[in-house]
């Protein structure tokens, strides 16, 4: 979409889901709107490329004290998702029981409807939920698997997942084929004939995780996915770190099964996640918590959680809208730069030794390096004692470092104060 349109469409469709207020509530909605005045400015504009980026950074309440290159974790909602969660709250605490079921409760299937036009696939596939994880381990438990069946994953994998898949391994004897990759890896034959070796004949499910949430790490999930169909293996993708993140729909990547965090690169409100599973697959996955008929082929029998906040998921529809203005590869583009663009400025040192791809095909926002002979959290700590710059240190299987995540809202000049600071803890030694 062009810029112009895009943001006449946010305005236009953030303003109809909005009921009309009165008393405090009116006070909210105000603020809501206010909060998008400033995007609404830059449909009347040419503006150059970082000055539309600056002006997103205004769409923030980040901290104007603490540089955040943690977004791996999870990432802040633009005002106008803060604003539109709290609307929806104060609306239900007016009268919860009618505003939060016979109102905000009803909102539900519009919200699939948009949320399966982003992923591109049928609103008959898609359920909401908290997490990745509450997604992920919906599948990993709902799955029927036997003992002596054989689940291929990697030593790489988050670690909600592997224990998901241990603990059925201790219930029902289910066993684990273990891949152990030396990240990073920028060939698709190499990563994809490693999890061939690994099929059997005993093979029911691989566990494939898009992007690697410790360095960054694409893998070819399509090919994989391929690769496994092709032995009668279904198909699990974590894509936690990949949605909204790196350009794809979901049908794309050619998993039966697919878990996500909205809050990650959607910045959709704390506690959203979403969960997909091929049409024809629905009826054999039992529900983690139980629903009328646990058999049924209705995806919605995944989303009986009793009550829950109403708010956030309805704000989940504002993230999208914020999404979609930014555009998918305009998005992509941008983190991949940012990524490269402190990558570049550090690598040259001979004490710095970078863990992430710096292939467009293998990588985005998400770097991980590490300043040789050196622990680090002790680089971790030396950003934020000295630089109030928020990084995170990584130790686990083959992995060492401290992962570096930007978002769209980060600018230049603090990844250059980055590039500073890293460099003098090297020259330091």
């Amino acid at each position: 979409m062009q810029r112009r349109s895009a943001l006449q469409w946010l305005g236009a469709v953030s303003a109809t889901t909005l009921f009309k207020p009165t008393g405090i509530l009116k006070s909210v909605e105000d603020s809501y709107f206010k909060s998008m005045d400033h995007l609404k400015d830059l449909s009347t504009s040419n503006i150059e490329e970082e000055e539309f980026w600056m002006q997103i950074r205004q769409a923030y309440s980040v901290s104007p004290s603490i540089i955040n290159l943690n977004n791996g974790g999870v990432s802040p909602q633009p005002r106008v998702v803060q604003e539109a969660v709290e609307y929806y709250n104060r609306m239900s605490n007016e009268a919860p029981s009618y505003y939060m079921w016979r109102i905000l409760d009803q909102g539900r299937e519009p919200l699939r409807e948009k949320m399966a036009a982003v992923a591109g696939c049928s609103a008959e596939e898609i359920a909401f939920n908290r997490n990745s994880s509450e997604a992920l381990e919906t599948i990993i438990f709902g799955l029927h698997l036997k003992a002596g069946d054989e689940v291929v994953l990697t030593k790489q994998d988050y670690p909600n997942m592997i224990n998901a898949y241990k603990q059925r391994a201790h219930r029902d004897g289910i066993v684990l084929k273990w891949i152990n990759f030396d990240f990073p890896i920028t060939d698709d034959n190499t990563i994809v004939k490693t999890f061939e070796a690994a099929f059997t004949e005993k093979t029911k499910v691989v566990h494939i995780t898009h992007m690697i949430n410790w360095n960054g790490q694409l893998l070819p999930a399509k090919k994989i996915a391929d690769a496994a169909h092709a032995k009668g293996i279904e198909v699990v993708v974590d894509g936690a770190h990949s949605f909204a993140h790196i350009p794809y729909k979901i049908p794309d990547l050619g998993a039966d099964y697919f878990g996500a965090s909205l809050h990650k690169w959607m910045s959709a409100p704390f506690g959203s996640g979403l969960l997909y599973i091929k049409k024809d697959k629905i009826q054999s996955i039992y529900p983690l918590l139980a629903a009328g008929d646990p058999e049924s082929a209705d995806i919605r029998k995944f989303e009986s959680l009793g009550t829950r906040s109403f708010a956030i998921e309805h704000a989940i529809s504002h993230a999208i809208d914020f999404y979609e203005l930014i555009g998918q590869e305009r998005k992509f583009n941008r983190l991949y730069e940012l990524q490269q663009y402190w990558t570049n400025k550090v690598k040259q040192h001979p004490k710095v030794i970078i863990h992430h791809p710096q292939s467009k095909n293998y990588s985005g926002a998400l770097g991980n390096m590490e300043v040789k002979d050196k622990k680090p959290e002790d680089l971790a700590n030396y950003l934020f004692d000295n630089y109030k710059i928020h990084v995170v240190a990584i130790n686990w299987e083959n992995i060492h470092g401290i992962r570096i995540t930007p978002n769209v809202y980060t600018t230049k000049a603090e990844l250059d104060k980055l590039v500073r600071a890293i460099l003098k803890f090297a020259d330091a030694g």
